[in-house]
């Protein structure tokens, strides 16, 4: 395995399907990349007692790598993925328009910010189990969901999303609330669809982290994310939600008994707890009257029941908590779905639920729920750069086999059983140059910081112990302890490791560096135990005296700082390092982890993995456009360049990617807002169209035809001759068939046929058949005059389906082209008379300039006051928007401008394939027409900047000028808009000037 290194894993882009991957042999992962998409499959950890000599073992255990026996296909996920990959491809069939119009916004790729695959994957899963196949729910996977719910969860329906930590899992439930509500709203008799909401959670970490899934509440993840049409936002707030975590099932006492009442009462004390249906009425009371509510479980492989009759343990009693109080929710109110979403939704050892591999051997480890529709594995999440990439040891010159780092527990485990705790903290060796090593690392990384933070926090190390009395001992030899002098008084001795010390002077420092925590008593919301508090008093004293607040517990204190860890203007914004009892909780996000360590047992690889991937989240989300090497040739890739977490005493098997060996630096955050005091003078407002409004189409048709409406049919596009050779080295030539199929007269019924389909018809979708004669006519003379036939090509080649549609759509714009021409020569003022008009789907019609706010690591140009209402234009290329912004602004008729980065504006087309799309065009600018003293000499410039024409261009540019313009123009609310496609940056203030003289006369 030492052999393998992989010196960037990144070979995927996180926005489209998986093309390829690393290959997995016999003894794990290789090098060779393989094209198509991984299986969904799961390695079954086998444990392997490790050999040992002496009396003591360790109690960690050996894994080998995964062989053919232990790794073991999901035939279940991987037919359901077949179905809904094929269901995509064929346009989503079967579906409610609400849910087609939201499958089509969540895919479009000119969005922002664009989501991940993976997202979009999981949430298409669920659309396509609950409508499609509802209506046939005879179907096998419905079935055997059923069958897999019947043994574990009789009372439930639930299905599971399995998504790599830093996948974005949060906004999947945002998503699945967004397609429920709009359903529900807009099918209130549907029993398909829910308006009312229990979000469950493993602790109050995520808890509070979700309530990001209030859509009303400021820095939601529908709005930060564009989940939602901004017409339909007010429509979603109609949803009912609650967000709680698990603990809140537990029944509560009505009244305090003593301990002598509860022996006096025996049993009948257990009337003076909640019933279960006065338990659901507390924790349901926000949902009103809603009934038959959809659950949505986060970190969900914490809910299940355990199958072993023998006493509990209180993980398992934990387990069964969570799974009885949604339970007892179905009975009071109805469940109609339970949503389950984890990394890891697997049954662990002693949970009494088992499995067996191909080869016969009986495993009861890492058993993945039956239930699970759709994964995303964290090698998957690797390989298309959404994790950060762990790099573990892989060789030392002990020449002992593993690396000590790596199989750290081994070593340390026994040496600290015994160590005392009191007094100064003295270490193993192992335990000690461990810290040292991955502290000089971090060092590194911590300078490149630290000499250009650009808005960033500091980078984070965590520390995973397995018990109290470890994570005290590690806390003081890594930031300070308190030792007693002969006189009696107390001093700080400085920690060993100086950026994470908490010693100032003799004394504890105002600000700390290094924080000690016990996640599993924050998450369950209770006081502090005793023996923790004692170990954490020092840290508690430090934060009260920092926040100069009193009125606060111990617990919400440290909670607090735990969960702001790495968050600008918080509590934990300058903590660079965290030691943990026992593993950190599921969903802490701090996303500038660098450095991880285990100081304990790790039984099962599913545990390496939870802590590892504590330190996953990537810091940067910036895209980058880069070339990769695959087998020898060279592929472009639009993705995410590798981060990397350096990972200590975790035995993680999985892919041992070395990277450059660099500390990559950390890009500016540049603050982009709209500066309340330029909006007099710079507001720029626009209209909200959501789609148009076509009249009749005349009895007399006609075309113009641009440069806009040329066609290059050429073997660059699609191939006419094809060579193949057959096993013995003889050669054959093929031709495509189009040429000796069909005459050239039948291509041109067949192109003005397109035409008439898919453009000319009315509202209830039927061709107006009477203009055919028209439509032919002008179909033959735009073949004639605007396609070049390049070598070897011919019209028949129009026959072959989207060419066609391509052809066809050049030609109803031509025909628009020429209806607008008509109309701007009427001066009437009838809507009757007018083309197109713009409709709205909700009351919202108007954006604003005054609604941007957001941070961005993009290079950005610093606007002038007088000319821009946001603070910076964001670039996305390395000079085109700042040389737009420079032209912009030394033009003394530029009003005002602004770039259309998260502002919201977008032009809704439809492409030739008949898929509704939108179009963000690059700025906006309102300028004065020379010559034209009266108060209505502004018009508002749509500016786009483009390099190479490409198809989709074509479409978008000919949408604007042929239908948005004259549809915003003839609504008369918005003032006079048009259009400007600039190609070269550095003649704009020409190009503009001559463009707008033209316009005004």
């Amino acid at each position: 395995m030492a052999s393998v290194n992989i010196d960037n894993p990144v070979i995927n882009s996180p926005f489209e399907e998986p093309k390829r991957h690393f290959k997995f042999n016999a003894r794990g992962i290789t090098e060779e990349i393989t094209n198509g998409r991984r299986r969904s499959e799961y390695f079954m950890p086998f444990p392997k007692p490790k050999k040992q000599s002496g009396a003591v073992q360790a109690a960690q255990l050996q894994f080998e790598l995964p062989d053919r026996d232990l790794r073991e296909a999901n035939a279940f996920i991987n037919s359901v993925r077949t179905q809904v990959t094929a269901w995509r491809n064929s346009g989503y069939p079967g579906v409610t328009p609400t849910t087609r119009r939201l499958l089509e916004h969540w895919s479009n790729p000119e969005n922002e910010p664009r989501l991940y695959f993976c997202q979009r994957e999981a949430v298409e899963t669920a659309i396509y189990l609950n409508e499609y196949e509802n209506k046939q729910r005879n179907d096998s996977f419905y079935k055997e969901l059923v069958k897999a719910n019947e043994e574990a969860n009789p009372d439930l329906f639930r299905i599971a999303f399995k998504m790599a930590t830093g996948s974005g899992k949060t906004v999947v439930m945002a998503m699945l609330i967004v397609y429920h509500t709009l359903n529900k709203i807009a099918n209130p008799k549907s029993t398909l669809f829910a308006d009312g909401f229990l979000i469950v959670t493993p602790g109050v970490t995520i808890r509070d982290r979700l309530q990001v899934l209030y859509p009303e509440k400021p820095g939601n993840d529908y709005q930060k994310m564009n989940l939602v049409p901004r017409a339909d936002y007010d429509t979603l707030c109609q949803a009912k939600i609650i967000i709680t975590n698990y603990h809140a099932f537990q029944r509560r006492t009505k009244e305090e008994l003593s301990r002598i009442g509860k022996q006096v009462l025996g049993a009948g004390a257990e009337n003076f707890r909640e019933t279960p249906e006065e338990m659901v009425a507390r924790v349901c009371r926000g949902l009103g009257r809603k009934k038959n509510i959809i659950v949505l479980n986060d970190e969900a492989h914490h809910c299940y029941r355990p199958k072993k009759n023998k006493k509990s343990e209180s993980e398992e009693d934990e387990a069964r908590l969570w799974i009885n109080g949604i339970e007892a929710v179905k009975a009071k109110i109805g469940v109609k779905q339970v949503y389950d979403l984890s990394a890891t939704p697997f049954f662990l050892s002693g949970q009494g639920y088992s499995t067996t591999t191909p080869s016969g051997k009986k495993l009861n480890e890492g058993v993945l729920f039956p239930w699970v529709v759709s994964d995303f594995a964290l090698i998957d999440s690797i390989e298309c750069g959404i994790a950060k990439v762990p790099r573990v040891p892989v060789a030392d010159d002990t020449m002992e086999g593993d690396p000590i780092y790596r199989r750290l527990w081994d070593i340390v485990g026994p040496k600290l059983r015994g160590i005392a705790s009191d007094g100064e903290p003295q270490l193993p060796q192992e335990l000690e140059t461990a810290l040292q090593s991955l502290y000089n690392n971090y060092e590194k990384s911590y300078d490149l910081w630290h000499q250009e933070p650009h808005g960033l926090t500091p980078p984070v190390m965590i520390v995973v112990c397995n018990n109290t009395k470890v994570s005290k001992l590690v806390y003081e030899w890594i930031a300070g302890w308190e030792k007693k002098t002969a006189d009696g008084e107390n001093v700080v001795v400085k920690g060993n490791l100086p950026i994470f010390s908490n010693e100032d002077d003799g004394a504890w420092s105002e600000h700390l560096n290094t924080l000690l925590i016990d996640s599993n008593q924050l998450e369950s919301g209770e006081a502090l135990k005793g023996e923790f508090k004692k170990a954490a008093r020092t840290q508690i004293e430090q934060f009260k005296r920092e926040m100069n607040i009193d009125k606060i517990t111990d617990a919400d204190l440290l909670r607090e700082a735990m969960n702001t860890v790495g968050k600008k203007g918080k509590l934990g914004e300058q903590i660079k390092c965290v030691v943990s009892v026992s593993m950190l909780s599921e969903g802490w996000d701090a996303k500038r982890v660098t450095h991880i360590l285990g100081v304990r047992a790790f039984s099962t690889q599913l545990l390496c993995e939870q802590v590892v991937g504590r330190g996953l989240r990537r810091s940067s989300h910036d895209v980058e456009k880069t070339t990769i090497d695959v087998n020898e040739e060279e592929v472009k890739l639009e993705t995410f360049p590798p981060e990397y977490a350096e990972v200590y005493g975790v035995p993680f098997s999985f892919i041992p990617a070395t990277g450059s060996g660099r500390t990559i630096r950390p890009r500016p955050v540049t603050e982009v807002k709209a500066l309340p005091e330029r909006k007099a003078a710079c507001e720029i407002t626009f209209p909200l169209v959501a789609g148009y409004r076509r009249q009749l189409p005349p009895n007399r048709l006609d075309a113009i035809f641009t440069e806009e409406s040329r066609y290059v049919l050429s073997t660059a596009e699609i191939p006419s001759r094809i060579e193949i050779e057959d096993l013995t080295g003889g050669t054959k030539e093929n031709m495509l068939p189009y040429l000796t199929l069909f005459r050239d007269q039948q291509t041109q019924y067949y192109l003005a046929n397109e035409v008439m389909k898919r453009h000319l018809h009315d509202d209830d979708n039927d061709a107006k058949w009477w203009l055919f004669p028209q439509v032919l006519r002008i179909t033959r003379r735009w073949m004639k005059e605007y396609v070049t036939y390049k070598d070897n090509m011919y019209p028949q080649y129009f026959q072959i389906g989207e060419i066609g549609r391509k052809a066809a759509f050049r030609i109803y714009q031509g025909i628009l082209r020429a209806e607008r021409h008509n109309e701007s020569g009427n001066s009437s003022e009838d809507n009757a008379s007018k083309i197109f008009l713009p409709f709205f789907r909700d009351k919202e019609r108007t954006g604003s300039t005054e609604d941007v706010e957001f941070e961005t690591t993009q290079p950005t140009w610093e606007t002038r006051p007088d000319k821009c209402h946001i603070s910076h234009v964001v670039a996305d290329t390395e000079s085109w928007e700042q040389k737009t912004a420079q032209a912009l602004e030394q033009m003394d008729e530029v009003v005002a401008y602004v770039k259309n980065h998260n502002l919201g504006f977008t032009i809704p087309y439809v492409n030739h394939n008949g898929a509704n799309r939108q179009y963000v065009p690059d700025f906006i600018a309102r300028i004065r027409k020379q010559g034209d003293d009266s108060g209505n000499n502004i018009v508002n410039l749509i500016l786009e900047t483009s390099g190479r024409g490409r198809e989709d261009k074509v479409q978008k540019v000919n949408t604007v000028n042929n239908m948005w313009v004259p549809a915003v123009n003839n609504s008369g609310e918005f003032g006079e808009w048009t259009f400007l496609e600039i190609t070269d940056p550095w003649d704009m203030q020409n190009t503009i000037r001559e463009f707008v003289n033209e316009y005004a006369s």
